[in-house]
């Protein structure tokens, strides 16, 4: 019984997956790209560097322009908590035995955890050895920001340190899932949605059925909300970098170009691990994998968000991998939620860009503070557009970086999260395949 009415669930995925194709075969991802340049190029007339628009004219024009990328962010984030819980506790539902479950879980946790924290690995090594932030001005762009004075005082950041493990790990659950949702808590959230479909599956089928009903219902509802987000990406594209342009001009952006390009080295080389891990665990072409994903790769680049793109995910798992459905409603969803290594990685090389732009000496003590809270707030973290700009600002005032220093990167932070976003759909797709494939044998 459970089987059918999951399966009957995937349906509306199955779906929303052709239409997001569709999109794409619209070349969606070329207008992104058109739309890229497009606002830059706006931004930049109505900047204060051509002088052809008064300034307060400027703001209000770009505020305009930006108001269907205010509208897509607000979508996505409207619909991720729903999705997420609704996709997780059916594709729990949808496990061949609670044993399976089990097995396929840990594991699961296991390959996301050692994985996002050798992104956050390759992140410090690149920018350890670019060292990009040397290369600002770091006098004017401390003038421009206006960083807290040494000797104001400060309010100390709420590190992990602070508080013993045990509280911690209790903290994980959570006592309300209704503030868990309204905070975006993700990690309380997916625990709860975890704990809801183990104790699912322990029921007989027709005390499942009316929850799976109404579960499969709400992940309807929000497939047809994230059509309607898709429809109005290249124009938030085109918005929000009009406005960012507007406000940092050009040689802003130019001068962050050895920024962007230590991070994308970072991605890369993460990228590259993940194409390792499955051609030695699966023992198929890396060549393929990538030609077999690589509409969920474009449509990624091409949103930024990795929940607006979990149904063409889910499809591509099953239909061009050859992933088990139980494996991928469980898998996917939940990768969504906790699988972010390239925003890990690129949160630790943003972090020390900054320190470096500030003077700020970190220390070994430090570094591993920003590895261990890189790792540990992107797991759980939303999959939606921009979240790596809200995690960073936690990671800066943890070692006294003056969180100022966003204003710097968040204009080239769009192109950024589109490629971030790519790595993070593509490791959802490799944590699939893996854990639905036995090692081969030796």
């Amino acid at each position: 019984m459970s089987e059918t009415i999951s399966g009957a669930s995937l349906s509306p995925v199955h779906r929303l997956a052709g239409r997001l194709k569709g999109l794409l075969r619209s070349h969606l991802w070329a207008k992104v790209m058109l739309a890229m340049f497009l606002g830059i190029a706006t931004g930049l007339v109505l900047g204060p560097d051509a002088g052809l628009v008064d300034p307060g004219m400027a703001a209000l024009i770009t505020n305009w322009l930006a108001l269907p990328g205010y509208v897509f962010l607000a979508l996505i984030q409207m619909i991720v908590i729903p999705l997420v819980v609704a996709s997780i506790i059916l594709g729990m539902a949808s496990s061949e035995s609670m044993e399976s479950l089990r097995s396929v879980g840990l594991r699961a946790a296991a390959f996301f955890v050692v994985t996002t924290l050798a992104a956050v690995l390759i992140g410090m090594a690149v920018a350890l050895s670019i060292q990009p932030g040397l290369y600002m001005d770091a006098a004017s762009i401390q003038a421009e920001l206006r960083p807290v004075p040494e000797n104001a005082e400060t309010i100390p950041a709420p590190g992990l340190a602070r508080q013993d493990l045990p509280s911690r790990l209790s903290e994980m659950i959570p006592a309300n899932p209704l503030k868990a949702g309204l905070e975006q808590n993700m990690m309380q959230v997916v625990v709860f949605a975890i704990l809801i479909g183990v104790a699912l599956v322990s029921l007989p089928p027709k005390h499942q059925r009316p929850l799976l009903e109404l579960l499969a219902s709400v992940q309807e509802i929000t497939m047809v909300v994230v059509r309607w987000a898709m429809i109005i990406v290249p124009f938030a594209v085109f918005g929000l970098l009009a406005q960012i342009t507007t406000r940092l001009g050009l040689d802003a952006l130019f001068g962050m170009g050895l920024y962007v390009l230590t991070v994308i080295v970072g991605l890369l080389l993460v990228l590259l691990m993940y194409l390792a891990i499955y051609r030695i665990r699966t023992g198929r072409s890396s060549r393929l994998f990538l030609r077999n994903i690589r509409d969920a790769q474009l449509l990624a680049f091409s949103t930024s968000s990795s929940a607006a793109v979990m149904p063409l995910t889910m499809q591509t798992a099953e239909a061009r991998l050859g992933v088990s459905a139980a494996t991928t409603r469980f898998v996917i969803p939940l990768g969504t939620t906790i699988n972010m290594a390239g925003t890990a990685l690129y949160q630790m090389v943003a972090t020390l860009f900054l320190a470096q732009v500030f003077g700020v000496d970190i220390g070994l003590a430090g570094l591993l503070l920003v590895v261990f809270l890189a790792v540990g707030a992107s797991i759980g973290s939303p999959g939606t557009p921009g979240i790596g700009i809200v995690i960073l600002a936690m990671l800066l005032g943890s070692v006294g970086i003056p969180a100022s220093g966003i204003a710097l990167i968040i204009g080239v932070d769009r192109i950024l999260d589109m490629c971030r976003t790519t790595v993070n759909v593509t490791g959802d797709l490799v944590a699939a395949s893996v854990l639905d494939n036995p090692p081969p044998p030796a």
